[in-house]
């Protein structure tokens, strides 16, 4: 709170690319939503670069860590006038300047009534904040996590308060091994989110015990110090910024392995969906999957996007609803 609150005036004041890290290229909807949102929300916005997921119209969204509100404010425009983003957050300056702006922002974006809320409080206890259970198509944060102690209870209320089908999508910072005492108790290193960073063999373990599938890869980029004294106390340790996406399946859809057709129906990706490392789906493209991805699918709000076979190529599985 005081690294965030005080300490940080604006992006520049970082002495890391930890946070500043872009996930992947922003695609040309996103790039002019941005241009829309209010100059001081994105100056004192501190975030590892923007995580937008795909086929957003009309969702439900919560941001974990929302600071001063660029994301949200975007994700407004993407979700539109029918769909809701709520954003939360731990210091107290930044939810107000999220909240100073909803006005503004609804005018600017043509809407009759505000699509976004600010909540102050800990993403480690969304139920303190109000939020109930399974009431969210979709979580996504930031470079945040890491600074929560408690990393299993941030996983396990998103889990919660996800829909059956929900997705979380969320960038972050993880370390090729656990962390030495030294390093974790470091100040700056902790606000910088290094010092909080997931040995990344133990997000699969934390999110398999939650109840999530197992995360997918979407993109991951190595992190630089440019600072000597924080390299000396960081020693052999090495990080990325990675970006993963988890899903609440619901046991109902779970098979075997299927085959699926990508029906090219989602904006901005009509003619293929980079869905994570492993698997892109090219518009009528028949593409064999594994049993979790074909339940991901299944189950998800990508349900109506695909036709989706189970086994074989001709036993056609009943299509979910989005």
């Amino acid at each position: 709170q005081d690294y965030y609150g005080k300490k940080l005036q604006k992006s520049a004041d970082l002495k890391t690319n930890a946070c500043i890290t872009l996930a992947r290229p922003l695609p040309k909807a996103a790039r002019d939503a941005l241009e829309n949102v209010h100059e001081e929300v994105v100056a004192r916005y501190y975030g590892c670069g923007l995580v937008i997921p795909e086929c957003l119209t009309s969702c439900r969204i919560l941001d974990l860590g929302s600071g001063s509100g660029r994301d949200c404010y975007l994700l407004s425009q993407m979700v539109g006038e029918r769909g809701h983003v709520t954003g939360i957050d731990m210091t107290e300056g930044q939810v107000e300047v999220a909240k100073k702006h909803i006005a503004y922002h609804m005018a600017k974006f043509g809407y009759q009534k505000p699509n976004v809320e600010f909540l102050h409080g800990y993403m480690e206890k969304l139920g303190d904040a109000g939020l109930a259970d399974e009431s969210y198509d979709i979580v996504i944060s930031n470079c945040v996590i890491n600074l929560a102690p408690d990393k299993r209870a941030v996983l396990r209320e998103a889990y919660r308060v996800l829909k059956p089908g929900g997705e979380m999508y969320f960038s972050d910072v993880y370390a090729s091994q656990r962390l030495s005492e030294s390093v974790q108790k470091h100040r700056v290193l902790w606000g910088e989110c290094l010092a909080g960073a997931l040995y990344w063999r133990d997000l699969y373990s934390i999110a398999e015990e939650v109840g999530f599938s197992p995360p997918c890869l979407v993109t991951a980029s190595p992190i630089t110090v440019g600072d000597k004294e924080l390299e000396d106390v960081i020693g052999d340790c090495r990080f990325v910024s990675a970006t993963f996406r988890l899903f609440k399946v619901p046991s109902s859809s779970r098979a075997g392995p299927g085959q699926v057709i990508y029906n090219g129906g989602i904006v901005g990706h009509e003619r293929e969906l980079v869905f994570d490392a492993n698997f892109t789906f090219k518009e009528g493209e028949v593409v064999d999957v594994d049993a979790e991805m074909a339940a991901i699918l299944r189950s998800s709000r990508f349900a109506e996007e695909f036709l989706i076979r189970a086994g074989g190529a001709n036993a056609a599985a009943p299509q979910g609803c989005c």
